[in-house]
């Protein structure tokens, strides 16, 4: 292609399936930016049950939105969210958290008031978003896009290690009903269900590492680029 111009590449894909760890693994191996949008809708939901907002209150959670003081840095394996300046990384990655996200983000007129807010992220030398609709709304006309998948049983596992190593507690079943629900929701909300863009390459990550799916993606992108 031999395009210098800056560019996206969007990672998109339900909870659990590593597309956060996929996408800061490729910023780094780039020197792009990173933009988590699933943190930023965790962050607004954070914001929203500290000041006591109505997760079903639309115009309360735009205001909300207005007020958001949010950024992200770079950690060794996971991007490392911060809300008002303080660190928030572990309340974060709940499934308190998560829940209260998928929520906030079932609200048409919030995901329009955060468009702008994660769009903003794009700035050169480029930028790698993870999200559930990356690809399908927010940057549409990424050069490259990923939909990453895996089982509910893997992602439960995975979503297990990652907790107990934050020293959170967690129960497998219980985070694999919580995924299985907020999937059916994820799927069939009106604005911006998951789905995979119909450009997107899609990679089933059930039996491969991050390692090997990190090679997996930087080969499509090198081979096309």
């Amino acid at each position: 292609m031999n395009d210098n111009s800056p560019y996206v590449v969007t990672i998109d894909g339900p909870g659990g399936s590593g597309k956060g760890s996929l996408a800061l693994s490729i910023a780094k191996e780039l020197g792009f930016h990173l933009l988590d949008s699933g943190a930023i809708y965790r962050l607004l939901a954070l914001k929203a049950m500290r000041e006591d907002v109505d997760l079903d209150d639309e115009n309360a959670l735009v205001e909300l939105v207005a007020a958001l003081d949010i950024r992200f840095e770079t950690g060794d394996e996971l991007s490392i969210p911060l809300l008002d300046n303080e660190d928030v990384s572990a309340v974060l990655r709940t499934e308190e958290t998560g829940d209260a996200a998928s929520r906030v983000a079932r609200h048409g007129p919030v995901r329009s008031a955060l468009l702008a807010v994660q769009q903003a992220f794009f700035k050169a030398p480029g930028l790698v978003a993870d999200g559930r609709d990356m690809g399908t709304v927010v940057f549409p006309e990424a050069r490259f896009k990923f939909f990453l998948y895996a089982s509910v049983e893997i992602r439960a596992q995975r979503r297990y290690k990652q907790l107990i190593n934050m020293g959170l507690s967690a129960s497998i079943p219980q985070l694999q009903a919580d995924m299985t629900e907020r999937d059916e929701r994820d799927r069939n909300r009106e604005a911006s269900p998951l789905l995979p863009a119909v450009d997107a390459l899609v990679v089933d990550s059930s039996l491969l590492d991050l390692n090997q799916v990190t090679e997996l993606v930087l080969g499509h992108i090198r081979d096309v680029d």
